[in-house]
């Protein structure tokens, strides 16, 4: 495992954390190896760790319902999965983490109750880990750094305290965009009640009180296995978009083009282009991909509840890849 704000080695190849793709000098490989030293255990928190499994054992029993269950409730539950998807990618992510677009009050509304329903935090500690995780990706202060492996990047961080370096780093940085909108603060300061609403009660019970699906369906699909693949999807962007695909754009860094994760999390696995072009709102090339979060932003925009929306230029992204790039795309 690197030490800390070491590079990772990719494809037996060692990543330069520079955009230029320079190597990092003898001085600086010294004073990350001295600091790697330092590294000490991190504290396993028992309750997410009982939870997480918990979750999961119930998401596997809930498998077994499928055949029990009536067609409206599955179509219920995916549905419930497509909004609780757009609270995070359109919403924590490409709205208010990287602010690659603008969105009008109706929409930021819809957004914040989406994101609810995901239940990955409010949209202010998503925003501020996200934020920590691009400046300094791969590195100790990344929150969940794949240099310390695909269990780590997918599940394990949320097993242990954070990195002292996450904490001193995020200290740093300015979140202030963040708690000037109301909504933000709003869904910030009823976020528990919020969740039990949007992530719980309501999935459960629409399908009980429109069409007489058992409660007990009804729990199990559209919250505990909707909510479960939810949030492993999310994951994988962290762990497999991390270490499984090609980098058309920049080869010095770990994100990687990952069609798989691309189909799961509804456009958010081209994360090569993602990292080398943060500002985009569509996160991935315009008219090549297949990318329902763009599409819905593109939609809202139609509706005149999107403006703003932010592109890189065709010809920035060609010099990239022409410069940084591993030449597969």
């Amino acid at each position: 495992m690197s030490g800390l704000g070491a590079s990772c080695a990719v494809d037996g190849e060692e990543r330069s954390p520079f955009a230029d793709g320079r190597k990092e000098s003898p001085l600086e490989s010294k004073a990350e190896s001295s600091e790697g030293s330092a590294r000490y255990r991190q504290q396993i928190v028992w309750r997410n760790v009982v939870l997480m499994t918990l979750l999961h054992i119930g998401a596997v029993y809930s498998l077994s319902l499928i055949p029990k269950a009536q067609l409206l409730t599955l179509i219920w539950a995916y549905l419930c999965f497509l909004m609780t998807a757009l609270g995070v990618t359109a919403g924590a992510h490409r709205l208010w983490s990287h602010r690659s677009y603008k969105a009008k009050l109706p929409l930021r509304m819809f957004l914040a109750a989406a994101n609810s329903m995901a239940f990955q935090n409010d949209i202010f500690e998503w925003c501020r880990d996200h934020r920590v995780h691009h400046k300094y990706s791969e590195t100790d202060a990344d929150p969940h750094n794949a240099c310390r492996g695909f269990f780590f990047s997918h599940i394990g961080w949320l097993f242990v305290r954070k990195h002292r370096d996450v904490i001193e780093k995020g200290r740093k940085l300015d979140f202030t965009d963040l708690l000037d909108d109301p909504v933000v603060r709003f869904q910030r300061k009823y976020y528990k009640s919020s969740v039990v609403l949007m992530c719980f009660v309501i999935p459960t019970l629409v399908p009980w009180y429109i069409w007489g699906e058992s409660l007990w369906n009804s729990y199990f699909l559209a919250s505990i296995l909707r909510y479960t693949i939810s949030l492993n999807v999310t994951w994988l962007v962290n762990s497999a978009a991390h270490m499984y695909g090609n980098r058309p754009y920049d080869k010095y860094i770990s994100p990687r083009q990952n069609a798989f994760v691309t189909l799961g999390a509804i456009g958010e696995g081209f994360h090569n282009y993602h990292h080398t072009f943060p500002f985009d709102y569509s996160a991935s090339e315009l008219g090549l991909k297949f990318n329902p979060t763009t599409w819905f932003i593109d939609f809202m925009f139609w509706l005149g509840l999107v403006t703003d929306r932010k592109q890189a230029p065709k010809e920035m992204i060609l010099a990239r890849k022409e410069r940084t790039g591993d030449g597969s795309a």
